[in-house]
C-alpha cells in the first residue's frame, strides 16, 4: 500500500509556503499508510556547511551533544531541534570526524541524513500527526518528497520509516517491494557502503547514490535501476538540486503527476494533488512504465 509524494517548485514566491503544501499531501494519503511517516526538505544552504539530520531518544539532549562536538572538534556547530530529531550545522570538512564523534559518544543517536540543503524526518504515528510534531507546516524549502508506510513486510519502528538517505543531498521513498535486494546489498557492500536497516527501500537508495558517485546523473542512474533492480515499484527521488520518478516496468503501483508553470509535484492519488494552488490549469498525467522522469535546477 503506502503512499508517496513530491514537491518541486519552479517558483520562488512559494517557497515560504513549502511544508504546508508538502504537509497536505501528507495528510491526504494518511490510509494509504497510517503506521509512519516521514518526509525530506531541501532549504537553504550554506558555502562550506552541511547539515546532519540526528534522530535521539525521547528526552535527547542534543544541545549538550552539539557543545561537545564543538569542544572536541574544535568547529562551530549550530543546532536546531525538532522534538525527536535535531539538525546539526557543521563544517563540511569535519563532517566525518562529527560522524564518529556522535558514534562514540552518542550510539542511540542515529544521522539519518547528511547534505547542504536536506534535513529529513521520521517518526512512527499517522502522517498528519508526524508532519506536526516536526513543524513541517512552518518549513521553507524548494523541493521535496514524503512518505507515509503501511508496514506489510516488516515491523512498526522509526527504522523502517521513510525516506532513506545514504548519500550526501540524497533520498528516496518507494512503493512497492525488490525481489533481488539482498544481492544488490551484497553488490554494494563489496563497494564499501553500509546500510542501517534490512529494508529493500534503503538498498533502492544506495545503489542510486552508488551510481551517482560513479558518476551518472540522476536520470541515468533511473534508467540504469531499470536493468538491476527488479519487483514492483515506484520511486520518487531526491537530490540537491531537483527530483525524479521511476515506475517498474509493468506500473504495478499507483501514481499521478502534475505540472504548472509553478511547480512540479507527484502523488500515489490524484486526491494528494487537489489543493495545491492552479492544479486545475496544470497538465495531469499519468508517468509511463519504465521511464524516468526528473527535473533539476542548473547548477
Amino acid at each position: 500500500m503506502c503512499g508517496i509524494v513530491g514537491l518541486y517548485l519552479k517558483d520562488p514566491t512559494l517557497e515560504d509556503r513549502f511544508g504546508a503544501l508538502l504537509g497536505g499531501m501528507l495528510g491526504v494519503l494518511s490510509d494509504r499508510g497510517p503506521d509512519s511517516a516521514g518526509f525530506a526538505v531541501y532549504g537553504e544552504g550554506r558555502p562550506g556547511r552541511v547539515k546532519l539530520t540526528l534522530r535521539g531518544p525521547a528526552g535527547c539532549d542534543f544541545a549538550a551533544l552539539a557543545r561537545s562536538v564543538n569542544d572536541a572538534a574544535r568547529t562551530s556547530v549550530g543546532i536546531r531541534t525538532h522534538g525527536t530529531h535535531a539538525v546539526m550545522t557543521v563544517d563540511e570538512s569535519v563532517a566525518a570526524a562529527v560522524e564518529a564523534r556522535i558514534a562514540t559518544q552518542a550510539p542511540d543517536v542515529s544521522v539519518v541524513g547528511k547534505g547542504r540543503r536536506m534535513e529529513v524526518f521520521k517518526e512512527v504515528g499517522r502522517p498528519e500527526t508526524v508532519a506536526a510534531s516536526f513543524g513541517l507546516d512552518r518549513m521553507t524549502g524548494t523541493h521535496g518528497i514524503g512518505h507515509t508506510r503501511m508496514a506489510t513486510e516488516s515491523a512498526v519502528t522509526t527504522d523502517g520509516a521513510h525516506p532513506y538517505s545514504t548519500g550526501l543531498d540524497q533520498c528516496l521513498v518507494h512503493n512497492g517491494s525488490l525481489s533481488n535486494h539482498n544481492a544488490v546489498r551484497r553488490e554494494l557492500g563489496r563497494e564499501g557502503m553500509r546500510f542501517a536497516t534490512d529494508n529493500d527501500s534503503e538498498v533502492a537508495a544506495g545503489y542510486l547514490t552508488a551510481r551517482m558517485r560513479r558518476g551518472d546523473s540522476l536520470g541515468v542512474a533511473l534508467r540504469n535501476a531499470l536493468e538491476d533492480l527488479d519487483g514492483f515499484y515506484t520511486f520518487v527521488v531526491g537530490t540537491e538540486s531537483g527530483f525524479g520518478v521511476l515506475r517498474d516496468p509493468i506500473a504495478c503501483k499507483p501514481a499521478v503527476m502534475v505540472e504548472t508553470d509553478r511547480y512540479v509535484a507527484f502523488g500515489s492519488e490524484y486526491r494528494a494533488l487537489a489543493d495545491l494552488p492552479g492544479v486545475e490549469s496544470g497538465r495531469v498525467w499519468e508517468p509511463e512504465p519504465a521511464k524516468p522522469y526528473f527535473w533539476e535546477r542548473a547548477a
